[in-house]
């Protein structure tokens, strides 16, 4: 299928060099979109200082972001299929650049979260859009796979780079520039979208399933909620019970009615393909482990070898370099060895990573901990790009807004679950070995809880604390946060490596192959 663009009112080819500089815009877009995942983290102290905010509040400014993105990513996925992919991105730039410029301006913590509201919806615009445009402009094999791979190597680096980002500007400006900074990207971002990006839809698009995005919408973000909630709230909360029960009543609902109707927003026959589905979970696994390990370890640098936000996200570059370096290569290799044993060996190299790391100690510096960092973030590279590629290459290119939708609601659920499930791990450990030692020391119990909540709060105690008793409380903490991060690595190894395993024997042995049958009913502008 040729892409055509508008030349005073005639259809012609789209020239060659069209597409790499709409790639550009595509790939700035999403990293904007990937850094915004974790550069509000570095300001949130910032944020509570001046607005006031209680810990609850800025839980929810973290989450209102997530459970709305995630929750509208495979409706907005198929309204881009319906209704012109090129108008709903632009749609998603407007939204999240005005959610931005409302974010750095919000005078309390409840409008900061509407505001952050406001962003999820831009964002889920956005985020199947970059990469179902970027389908259906790259028809040719050889450009799509080395589109592809930029693309995946991109979506890592904002990942990484984000803390890096806020530090920098937490140390010249106020707590919003972290969000003013979106606003020129975006604004440049919409008007080299009018004259760069070709618009595509799919022109047999049947009705509106509005029953299916609704049960999608409240299914996923009663998961995402439950899952972001759980380590704060404890898993057996009522609250955290009755979220995830309900999310899977909704989820089973809307399971059901897609089967039924003729005209599904999600058509389940795309799970017969073992090339579709296993890639759809090995993606998830994927960002389960780059988010977990993320979280982990810009903890362990902060917290552990005393580093600030800066200078931890400074250390995590080598891993967003080795994505840079390794995505766009890995698609190459799975095209001359087989998908299946690149993305399986990715997954052996993480797992490889986390069993090296969980032998951190106390003692451990961040030299010990920086093959292991890089092992990880070439496994995440060799894994990431040539699943994205079997998702979008096994599905019509009419479809590719929605297929981009379900691939990136993976990777949300996916990353979340990971910080949720690791994090829950490394905080039992912590509280199991604190608790019986703080509480034979007999302080306030209100003092207690500040330690036993978290490793901070017991070294902002420490520091009040007379200087023997300080070091003792310092160096206890620390050892029961590294006992616990050690414990959380050595399950996702598991987890990872089981997931390797799972990919040798289901995903199909094949290089990445062609797609480029045609599809008519797929229309390109």
């Amino acid at each position: 299928m040729t892409i055509f663009v508008a030349q005073n009112g005639v259809l012609t080819p789209a020239p060659s060099k069209r597409r790499w500089a709409t790639l550009s815009v595509l790939c700035i877009t999403l990293l904007l979109i990937s850094l915004d995942n974790t550069v509000l983290n570095v300001a949130l102290p910032s944020i509570a200082h001046s607005l006031n905010a209680s810990p609850s509040q800025l839980q929810w400014m973290v989450d209102a972001y997530a459970v709305v993105f995630a929750g509208l990513l495979l409706s907005l996925g198929a309204l881009g299929d319906r209704v012109g992919r090129k108008w709903v991105f632009m749609g998603g730039l407007a939204m999240f650049g005005g959610g931005s410029a409302f974010a750095a301006w919000s005078a309390s913590p409840d409008v900061l979260t509407v505001a952050r509201a406001t962003m999820g919806i831009g964002a889920a615009a956005l985020m199947p859009c970059t990469l179902s445009i970027l389908t259906n402009v790259f028809t040719t094999e050889r450009d799509r796979v080395r589109a592809i791979g930029i693309w995946s190597g991109t979506t890592g680096i904002g990942v990484a780079l984000g803390p890096i980002l806020g530090g920098v500007l937490l140390s010249h400006f106020w707590w919003g520039s972290v969000f003013l900074v979106n606003v020129p990207i975006a604004v440049v971002g919409f008007f080299a979208t009018i004259w760069l990006v070709p618009n595509s839809k799919n022109v047999r698009s049947a009705r509106p399933d509005a029953l299916g995005a609704g049960l999608s919408m409240l299914g996923l973000g009663l998961l995402l909620w439950g899952i972001i909630e759980a380590p704060s709230r404890g898993w057996s909360s009522l609250t955290i019970v009755g979220s995830l029960v309900g999310s899977l009543v909704v989820i089973i609902a809307f399971i059901t009615w897609e089967r039924r109707i003729d005209h599904p927003m999600l058509p389940l026959r795309f799970f017969a393909s073992r090339r579709y589905s296993v890639a759809i979970s090995a993606l998830s696994l994927v960002l389960f482990a780059l988010l977990g390990m993320f979280f982990l370890m810009t903890q362990y640098l902060q917290f552990d070898l005393g580093y600030s936000p800066l200078e931890a996200g400074v250390r995590i570059i080598p891993v967003a370099a080795a994505l840079l370096v390794v995505a766009p290569l890995s698609v190459w290799v799975a095209r001359a060895l087989g998908t299946k044993y690149v993305v399986a060996t990715g997954l052996v190299l993480v797992a490889i990573a986390f069993a090296m790391l969980s032998r951190t100690t106390v003692a451990g510096t961040y030299q010990d901990s920086l093959v292991p960092l890089i092992m990880a973030g070439v496994g995440v590279a060799l894994a990431l790009a040539p699943c994205t590629e079997s998702v979008m290459g096994s599905l019509p290119k009419s479809q590719a807004g929605v297929g981009s939708a379900t691939s990136d609601t993976a990777m949300q659920v996916g990353g979340a679950i990971g910080v949720g499930v690791l994090g829950t791990v490394l905080n039992l450990r912590y509280q199991h070995l604190m608790v019986s030692a703080v509480a034979r020391a007999h302080v306030p119990v209100a003092v207690q809880k500040v330690i036993d909540g978290s490793l901070g709060g017991a070294l902002a105690v420490a520091r009040l604390a007379p200087s023997k008793s300080g070091i003792e409380l310092a160096t206890l903490a620390r050892r029961s946060f590294v006992s616990g991060m050690d414990e959380a690595l050595l399950i996702a190894t598991a987890v990872v490596g089981v997931a390797a395993l799972v990919i040798m024997l289901s995903l199909p042995n094949r290089g990445i192959e062609s797609s480029e049958e045609s599809d008519s009913s797929d229309d390109v502008e």
